[in-house]
């Protein structure tokens, strides 16, 4: 399987790309709730609000921010009630975005850009500023998240801000570090069906660093409390000190957390120096696939790391799909890149070309699509050399025992050949509430045959076929899943998106879908212009 993907990676190159420049370009918020114009029809029995989050600003004054991720964090409600749908949106009130709108200029520095020193110092204050460790920015502008039945807006950093879901204002500014010994997490934390949550975040010490397995419990002891009770369970060592991986998401089944330490790496000594050096975060971040890709697996319930030691050639992985065990291993499934230097892509200025411009930066990125490796947990001494580890009959996935004792772990692809077509599939979604962390059949997600997504895609990873909505000229965002009320079926229910246009004749519309046949149920049509953002949530009343 594995030995094809390099003639395949030809299929992929397009060309005439359209422009998506209006996309990614800075939009006014709308406070005051627009009614949304519904076609077709939204079932009566969807009640409740679709959450997004993603930048919407990216310049203040003359200063202008470099990167897709760099942007203000832009909040958005699509509120559902009876088949009516209502819209507003508005910036979230960070403190970064206050200081950088007080100073008219960029102040905090953010992934891809870096804050130059105040124009109004002189010569040796400015100096003397690039050797300050910079101020950390708050602008959370990647997912909402839940902890202790609170919502937060989240990006990796050390900082949350906690939002009022009904006004979308900001109530309160949290920080991760001053709970725990971390630096910051992940803006994927795993539920556990009682409300506990997992995360993964990293700290930095004498020591190097290390990747450590948060859990914070499902329930407040005090009113006012946030991340008060939340412990680190484990602690993985980095495998080089001064480099630790890149990760964006973990795998979580019922018993098992699972990381993956990629060979997409951060330079601490370069992100530590980045302001005498006058760069970005971003430079830190390297691709280095000399070395494999390794994945951890801790005891939930013990916080032991198990002895096991798994490896795979080297990939990157942003979205995990789903993970569960099955006959004593551990199945995960990932949307996963062979080359993981795609960040750099999606500078702005990348992102806002036109014409042939663009499709060069298109046609440098890595497709992502959807794996599935399969970890074996109870491997013993005497389990034999250059076998296949894996009981499991249904996935072509092999986990092979190699002389120095560790484990080799070849994937299955979980997709048939017309996914290639798509560009692959990213921002993937299950029915979470009713099948994470078990044996499931399908997930949704976009397809990339642009550098946003231009499709929604459902997979099904058992018969190995897919689904696809498409509207030429239309991006569409993260698919999230909602049951209907009773539904004993995994596709029981409906897909719901927010579709953009760059096109300012036409209007952007939050699209529903019937999640088993993916067809159209209905639009929401508003007349304002959105960004193309990262993650949601939907939130029922």
């Amino acid at each position: 399987m594995e030995g094809t993907d390099q003639k395949k990676a030809a299929v992929g190159k397009r060309e005439g790309l359209p422009c998506i420049a209006p996309l990614l370009t800075t939009v006014e918020e709308t406070p005051q709730v627009v009614s949304a114009q519904v076609r077709g029809h939204f079932p009566k029995w969807l009640s409740g609000s679709l959450l997004r989050i993603g930048p919407g600003k990216f310049e203040f004054g003359k200063d202008k921010y470099n990167h897709w991720f760099d942007g203000m964090a832009l909040l958005h409600q699509f509120k559902m009630e009876k088949g009516m749908v209502t819209y507003r949106s508005k910036f979230l009130q960070s403190d970064t975005y206050k200081t950088n709108s007080v100073h008219d200029r960029i102040v905090i520095s953010e992934f891809g850009t870096l804050a130059l020193p105040d124009p109004c110092k002189n010569v040796f204050e400015r100096f003397m500023s690039k050797f300050e460790l910079p101020a950390i920015t708050d602008n959370t502008s990647v997912n909402y998240v839940r902890y202790k039945g609170d919502y937060y807006v989240s990006t990796e950093t050390n900082f949350m801000n906690k939002v009022d879901i009904e006004t979308l204002e900001k109530t309160e500014k949290v920080d991760w570090s001053k709970f725990i010994a971390v630096n910051g997490a992940t803006a994927h934390p795993h539920y556990d069906p009682d409300g506990t949550a997992y995360n993964m975040g990293n700290s930095y010490g004498l020591h190097g660093s290390c990747y450590n397995v948060i859990r914070v419990p499902p329930e407040k002891v005090d009113l006012g409390e946030t991340l008060h009770g939340a412990q680190v369970i484990c602690s993985i060592a980095s495998t080089e000190r001064m480099k630790p991986s890149y990760y964006h998401s973990f795998g979580m089944t019922r018993n098992y957390i699972i990381f993956i330490e990629q060979p997409l790496k951060m330079n601490l000594w370069k992100m530590i120096t980045s302001r005498i050096r006058g760069m970005a975060f971003s430079d830190g971040i390297s691709w280095e696939p000399q070395y494999n890709t390794r994945f951890h697996v801790v005891d939930k319930n013990t916080g032991q790391l198990l002895p096991g030691m798994y490896y795979s050639k080297p990939f990157v992985t942003f979205h995990q799909i789903n993970a569960f065990e099955d006959q004593g291993c551990v199945v995960l499934d990932l949307c996963c890149q062979d080359d993981g230097r795609s960040l750099e892509a999606y500078r702005l200025q990348n992102l806002r070309k036109a014409g042939a411009g663009l499709d060069q930066v298109y046609n440098s990125v890595g497709r992502s699509f959807p794996r599935r490796f399969v970890l074996p947990l109870h491997v013993s001494l005497n389990d034999p050399e250059g076998e296949n580890l894996s009981p499991l009959s249904y996935s072509s996935a092999s986990a092979v025992k190699q002389a120095n004792g560790k484990i080799w772990c070849s994937y299955e692809n979980l997709h048939p050949e017309d996914l290639e077509e798509e560009g692959g599939v990213e921002f993937p979604q299950i029915n979470y509430g009713q099948f994470s962390g078990k044996k499931y059949r399908f997930f949704y997600g976009c397809g990339f045959r642009h550098l946003v997504g231009d499709s929604l895609i459902k997979l099904d990873v058992v018969n190995k076929t897919l689904m696809i909505w498409r509207e030429d000229g239309f991006y569409p965002s993260e698919p999230v899943f909602v049951p209907a009320p009773g539904a004993s079926e995994e596709d029981g229910g409906v897909i719901l998106s927010v579709v953009i246009t760059p096109d300012q004749n036409e209007n952007n519309f939050l699209l529903v879908l019937d999640a088993k046949n993916f067809e159209e149920l209905g639009r929401a049509e508003v007349p304002v212009r959105m960004p193309y953002g990262f993650h949601g949530t939907f939130v029922t009343v």
